[in-house]
């Protein structure tokens, strides 16, 4: 496994693999590894020949300065991680390499950026496109690679994807969770014990909720949903969401054969926890 930091020493080490026919998949990450990113780059390799792991805590796509600033950063710990899977190629770059000048790019992605974390976080998913944008163009991948822990992200940039014509296969994979049911996150690190044990309240509540669309209506289910998580001390509720999975609107009953989606975001404490399950 090689570590690159330059735009010229990445795409060196991929024309590289071209030439030995190898395809290419991509997982970006941003940094602050665990099982959850690991089972992207373990899927990637199952996939394509040449596995390349990007690490870049992105400045465009954090609206609150305090949340930039406590984002985990261990980028030793992240190779050493890295060293034992199906990743061959690292691209670690500094804020530099990526904005040698500020990016000014505004992306379109109508109602998709105005609900839900959009809503919540204003500029949010532009910045995300802005990065992604860039580091397709950079490595240039056949396949990339994203969790669908971050639902909305995915949706986002898959239309991003066709927006660019790049012709690279977006895949989705599987939301990964620790033994209590909590989505796995690079925040879960900024919890302390006591908000670490309760998180798990969270997820408990959301695979609850999926039992409970034969009795409850779906305004009757977001109120129960929310309220369940509010009587917890440690946990605040600022959104929870049943859309539909393919242009996140809102639904308002469950006819349709549609699939649906519940999503929500909850701060404990200082830390924002974000998760979704199909219903």
């Amino acid at each position: 496994m090689k570590v690159v930091c330059t735009v010229a020493d990445l795409k060196k080490e991929i024309d590289s693999q071209r030439k030995r026919k190898l395809s290419i998949g991509f997982v970006p990450t941003m940094g602050a590894l665990h099982k959850g990113h690991l089972s992207l780059v373990e899927e990637a390799g199952k996939q394509c020949g040449c596995v390349v792991v990007s690490i870049f805590v992105n400045p465009t796509q954090f609206n609150n300065t305090n949340d930039l600033k406590r984002y985990p950063r261990n980028l030793d710990a992240d190779i050493d991680m890295l060293k034992q899977t199906a990743c061959k190629l690292v691209f670690a770059p500094s804020v530099n390499e990526i904005y040698p000048e500020k990016d000014k790019r505004k992306f379109d992605f109508g109602k998709l950026e105005t609900v839900m974390e959009g809503k919540f976080r204003p500029g949010h998913f532009n910045g995300v496109a802005q990065v992604v944008s860039k580091l397709f163009d950079m490595v240039k991948p056949d396949k990339a690679f994203f969790g669908r822990k971050d639902f909305q992200q995915l949706a986002i940039i898959c239309r991003l994807n066709t927006m660019l014509g790049t012709g690279i296969e977006i895949i989705g994979c599987p939301t990964v969770r620790e033994p209590d049911g909590l989505a796995m996150s690079s925040r879960n690190k900024l919890l302390n014990e006591a908000q670490r044990k309760n998180a798990a309240l969270i997820s408990q509540t959301l695979f609850n909720a999926v039992k409970k669309t034969q009795t409850l209506s779906v305004g009757e289910l977001k109120k129960w949903v929310i309220e369940t998580i509010d009587k917890n001390p440690f946990l605040e509720t600022e959104y929870f969401e049943l859309v539909d999975d393919e242009n996140l609107d809102p639904i308002e009953n469950w006819e349709g054969k549609f699939n649906k989606t519940g999503c929500i975001a909850v701060q404990c404490g200082e830390v924002r926890l974000i998760d979704n399950v199909k219903f």
